[in-house]
């Protein structure tokens, strides 16, 4: 069942709710011309109207029990914001993608992006002059961060509330259209990260119209969304056809899903089972893939096995442990989650077996944690090592690059570019960019704005922090957050950004780093050093990184064969100290390396 105000054309419009314990819906025409028309009850609590004369840009809302007026759920478009009334959109687009045929998962090198702070103008329209950018990077799929409308012009995009209306201060459907197009144009897919584990606090009438949330499951939000309760399964048709909304009507490739960790759903199919199944199918209506990617903090695997064997059946999934276990070696952080980590043998682990907790003790959590995941490829895990919850949700905002030494933010961009997983870069990461990314909204309510400010003093202070976090309703905030894209042709910014397209390019291009087989892969660790080996019926790869801030002299696990270098990052091209790894390796020979030093050496078949 679609939902909302379907415009069919020729001045036809057809208004479609759901309202299952409401006793009449009358539908509002607030503008150009006033009018209100009684909705007709249908089957399993849906209302709906086909009305006449009712062109693209006329607003309206619903009246339930001839009482409250509030907008449409499902609207397409809130132009005054999350309060005011939802408009009417047409759907028809000049799409100049028919051709387009999608990026494989496995072949995705993921960039995350922020609409607000991507560019100075902080629109879709805007970020297409820099797509351009990111294919020479060798980017080939953006992750949007949400676009659903939030409160005011500011916010990460969490606390939205109309799932499917865009953004307006972003540029609506249109904008957003006109993105994903100029990507198709580029060769680059998109992904876009939805919420269906929560909804933001101000502008959330979802309860005034139905059974939307339960008290059953408890969230960091609040109460859960209705998954599994009495009414369920008009909750869970909203949030797929959300799904299908994004990926049909927008050509969007792929969705992030925050968080299914909090999608609560004891019954005997899942909703994220169920979800994956009507993707499915409508990726064989379009005749491409169309992908599922859930943000998880389970470590199971469950949520990517397939349905025969138990699972969920979703494409892929985030491995937090890899970029715990990397942050954990290149810095000196311990705070919360991060003193379960620190060891070189955990990140071999995450090379090797993915997740490092895979049902092994936890002492942060003060459990057993996650499970065996060694039966899926590795193309289904998304690594980083920054996005925005990590950057993000730091006091100061800062990015991992001005927590560490230099020469550590290039072995780290090594790490994680040649691994055997899904690799995602933060917006700027590329170049080193200076500016932080910290938490900014901008709510209207004054009870809400003092209950944030105070929160996130709170959370900080829980984590020993010291100083004053920035004001997250103040413009300011916002505004240091945006992109300094001038950086990236100066000095060291510009030696990073060589460095990263030189990573792509070896990812890319080298059999034994495009293939992300389980089976091809060693990982090995001894003191500081870490070791990956990687391998095609062609060449062998090996990688040695020291996690260390002083030289390190060893002998590193590799087979016997003619072993050169290929790529030294602490070579003078990339402003390094001075290469100390010798040309050509033998077996059982030992080698040196300079403090935070990674060096590739490859061997021909």
């Amino acid at each position: 069942m679609r939902l909302g105000a379907q415009y069919l054309g020729n001045g036809q419009c057809e208004f479609i709710l759901w309202a299952p314990t409401a006793a009449t819906v009358s539908l509002q025409l607030l503008a150009p011309n006033q009018q209100q028309i009684a909705m007709e009850q249908q089957e399993s609590g849906y209302w709906g109207v086909v009305v006449s004369d009712v062109q693209p840009g006329t607003l309206y809302q619903y009246q339930l029990n001839d009482g409250e007026t509030r907008p449409d759920p499902a609207s397409n478009l809130q132009p005054q914001g999350v309060h005011g009334p939802s408009q009417v959109v047409d759907p028809q687009f000049n799409w100049s993608d028919r051709n387009w045929s999608g990026v494989p998962l496995e072949a995705m090198i993921l960039y995350e992006l922020h609409v607000g702070t991507f560019t100075r103008e902080g629109t879709f329209e805007a970020a297409i002059s820099r797509l351009p950018d990111l294919k020479d990077l060798g980017i080939n799929a953006i992750e949007i961060m949400p676009v659903a409308q939030f409160p005011g012009d500011r916010n990460w995009g969490y606390d939205g509330v109309y799932p499917f209306a865009v953004q307006d201060s972003y540029g609506g459907p249109e904008g957003l259209k006109k993105l994903v197009d100029a990507c198709h144009q580029q060769g680059l897919a998109v992904v876009l990260d939805v919420v269906y584990n929560h909804f933001g606090p101000e502008g959330n009438y979802l309860s005034h119209f139905g059974p939307y949330f339960t008290n059953t499951y408890r969230t960091p939000w609040g109460s859960a969304i209705n998954f599994d309760d009495a009414y369920s399964p008009g909750v869970r048709n909203y949030f797929i056809e959300n799904t299908l909304y994004w990926l049909r009507d927008y050509h969007i490739d792929a969705l992030r899903l925050d968080a299914v960790h909090a999608i609560y759903d004891l019954g005997a199919k899942h909703f994220l089972q169920e979800l994956g199944e009507n993707v499915a199918t409508l990726s064989e209506q379009v005749g491409r893939e169309l992908y599922l990617i859930a943000e998880s903090d389970l470590n199971d695997p469950r949520v990517i096995r397939s349905v025969e064997q138990g699972g969920y059946g979703l494409d892929a999934q985030w491995s937090d442990d890899f970029h715990h276990a990397l942050h954990a070696l290149v810095s000196s952080d311990r705070q919360g989650y991060y003193q379960d980590y620190g060891e070189c043998e955990q990140l071999a682990k995450a090379y090797s077996d993915t997740f490092v907790y895979d049902w092994k003790y936890s002492p942060h959590r003060h459990r057993f944690h996650g499970n065996v995941v060694t039966d899926r490829p590795c193309s289904q895990f998304v690594i980083c090592s920054q996005n925005h919850d990590q950057i993000g949700n730091r006091m100061l905002g800062e990015r991992l690059s001005h927590m560490i030494p230099y020469e550590a933010a290039k072995l780290t961009a090594a790490a994680v570019l040649l691994s055997p997983y899904i690799p995602l870069l933060f917006m700027g990461e590329e170049y080193d960019e200076p500016a932080p990314f910290v938490y900014f909204v901008s709510h209207s309510d004054p009870d809400l704005i003092k209950a944030v400010r105070e929160g996130r003093k709170q959370e900080f202070a829980a984590f020993h922090c010291e100083g004053e976090p920035d004001d997250p309703e103040a413009p300011e905030t916002f505004n240091k957050c945006k992109l300094n894209w001038e950086k990236r042709h100066e000095g060291k910014n510009k030696t990073m950004l060589d460095w990263y397209k030189h990573l792509i390019q070896l990812r890319k291009t080298i059999p034994a780093l495009t293939q992300l087989s389980r089976d091809r892969l060693s990982a090995t660790s001894a003191e500081t050093l870490v070791v990956l080996r990687r391998w095609s019926e062609t060449e062998q790869i090996a990688i040695l990184m020291n996690f260390s801030d002083q030289p390190i002299t060893s002998q590193p696990e590799i087979p016997t064969a003619e072993w050169h270098k290929i790529l030294d990052s602490a070579d003078s091209k990339w402003q390094g100290s001075a290469a100390s790894a010798s040309d050509a390796l033998a077996s059982q020979q030992s080698v040196t390396l300079q403090p935070w030093n990674c060096v590739v050496y490859q061997a021909i078949a």
